[in-house]
């Protein structure tokens, strides 16, 4: 028996997110375990659509604008992915709430307590069971966006406003139990082994 808790993988830009939560997938098809996934913005059909109008390179949306597009497309996955699955499969997300509210408030400077009450409204009694914060230093994340073929908006920001971002969620994870840091500059393998450890504990009664 195991339990099915919401994860997320939280952190900016280069911080290995994306690559630690596809082998938590593959990890979780070996052992037969039902799971499912999906990125933020993203997620559903309508969601996806929303995902292209605002990280395109040639978007000029306002902040406002930007986050109440985040917010209707977290609105769409909470209907149509989380409440069908909730407690049923284990949920992946990649970026969640805590990065809506590290870029927009802290990065953005958009008033916090509206993100949280908007939040609020469309989660209700919904929250992470886990959240791995993915943490990176500023040669790794310089080097890492450097690669990108296929760069968006939000691979544009200059290092001070990715810096103000990851001190947002450095604040966001502080004292709290469920948020484990990951510091992506260390071995890819032995992020995973920690990550998969961390997930077996819970997942597993």
């Amino acid at each position: 028996m195991y339990r099915n808790p919401i994860i997320v993988f939280e952190g900016i830009e280069g911080s290995g997110k994306t690559t630690l939560i596809n082998y938590v997938c593959k990890y979780l098809k070996k052992k037969g375990i039902k799971f499912i996934k999906f990125r933020e913005p993203g997620g559903t059909k309508n969601s996806e659509k929303i995902r292209k109008i605002i990280l395109e390179n040639k978007s000029n949306l306002n902040l406002k604008s930007d986050l109440l597009l985040y917010l209707a497309s977290r609105s769409e996955n909470i209907e149509k992915i989380i409440k069908p699955n909730y407690r049923k499969k284990i949920i992946l997300i990649d970026r969640f709430v805590d990065s809506t509210i590290a870029y927009q408030h802290y990065g953005m400077g958009i008033k916090k307590n509206l993100i949280l009450n908007i939040n609020s409204f469309l989660l209700g009694k919904i929250k992470p069971d886990i959240v791995f914060l993915n943490l990176v230093n500023k040669k790794n994340l310089i080097k890492r966006l450097k690669k990108r073929k296929n760069k968006n908006k939000y691979d544009r920001f200059s290092f001070n406003f990715y810096n103000k971002v990851q001190k947002g969620f450095l604040k966001l994870s502080k004292n709290k139990k469920f948020y484990y840091n990951i510091n992506s500059d260390n071995d890819l393998n032995y992020n995973k082994k920690v990550v998969i450890s961390k997930i077996e504990k819970f997942i597993y009664v």
